[in-house]
């Protein structure tokens, strides 16, 4: 028998689902390490469900493969899934049911919950767990789901969209018990719309488009692809700056430029010396800013 000890806790390998001529996920290939915060991105449509989807092993492969530790989440579903816990983004739970006992149901079916940390989660999420599932607002019964997922101290978390209908405050909760979970050396693969939610907790981030996975690394390795951004005040009108390679310049106000800067920033600095700057500062890219990049391009190419 094959160790799995070393495998990545998610390994997916051209993984590719069609339904009927439509492409959900085209060749999809990406690895998750154990113990990592791997944010998962796209515009709706763009596969990632899908993709959650072929992990737990819900919907058939039409091609490719995916492993949770070097098991195969089809092949083998209930020993691939046995140390996971899933978090969906649509909270379907049973109704006439209280949290409480929706708890018990569920500790059942997973085998293993840590009963102090849930009382713990109950009490961080403001939940009452003796009223029934159908009196609870969607951000109630999302609470719900996260309690019971993370209370398992599963080694892998697969969260779909999970802060969906929380408020601040609780999404503020929700980051706090990742970092918990990635402290114990849990792996999570976090899909969010929230972008500000990934760039706080993601130690890697793959971006997701019309199927296909069109940008994977840290912040750091994606921002380093990215133009910054330099902005620039002057004295008095904002100068005619000549064409620089890398550098695309727009105005900011009768006094101000923005300059987009992909590579070194030495040549745009050279022809500014020759005017009287009184303000310059610059940022990297967001999230936000790369993710648009690559869903503008995208629309752009269709």
């Amino acid at each position: 028998m094959a160790d799995l000890s070393s495998a990545p806790a998610v390994r997916v390998t051209g993984l590719t689902k069609r339904y009927g001529a439509t492409v959900a996920l085209d060749a999809l290939t990406l690895e998750v390490g154990r113990g990592e915060v791997y944010g998962f991105l796209g515009p709706n449509g763009a596969g990632k469900t899908t993709t959650i989807r072929l992990l737990l092993g819900l919907h058939r492969p039409t091609a490719g493969s995916a492993e949770l530790f070097g098991i195969d989440a089809w092949r083998d579903p209930v020993r691939a899934h046995r140390d996971v816990a899933y978090v969906a983004g649509e909270p379907f739970l049973w109704p006439n049911l209280t949290s409480a006992e929706t708890f018990a149901y569920l500790e059942a079916l997973h085998g293993s919950v840590d009963h102090a940390y849930r009382n713990t989660l109950i009490e961080r999420f403001h939940l009452d767990p003796d009223r029934k599932i159908r009196a609870l607002s969607k951000g109630n019964r999302q609470k719900v789901q996260l309690v019971a997922a993370f209370a398992t101290r599963a080694p892998l978390l697969i969260l779909d969209e999970p802060t969906s209908g929380l408020d601040p405050l609780m999404e503020m909760a929700f980051r706090e018990t990742v970092i918990e979970a990635k402290q114990r050396g849990q792996t999570i693969f976090l899909s969010s719309h929230i972008l500000s939610e990934v760039e706080a907790l993601c130690d890697r981030v793959g971006i997701l488009s019309e199927g296909r996975l069109v940008d994977e690394g840290t912040l750091a390795e994606l921002r380093h692809l990215s133009a910054q951004t330099v902005d620039v005040t002057f004295a008095g009108a904002a100068p005619e700056i000549p064409s620089l390679p890398g550098v695309h310049a727009v105005h900011a106000g009768e006094n101000a430029l923005r300059f987009e800067v992909t590579g070194p920033v030495a040549p745009l600095l050279a022809a500014l010396a020759t005017h009287e700057v009184i303000a310059l500062t610059s940022r990297e890219p967001s999230l936000e800013e790369i993710f648009l990049h690559h869903y503008e391009s995208g629309s752009a190419a269709r």
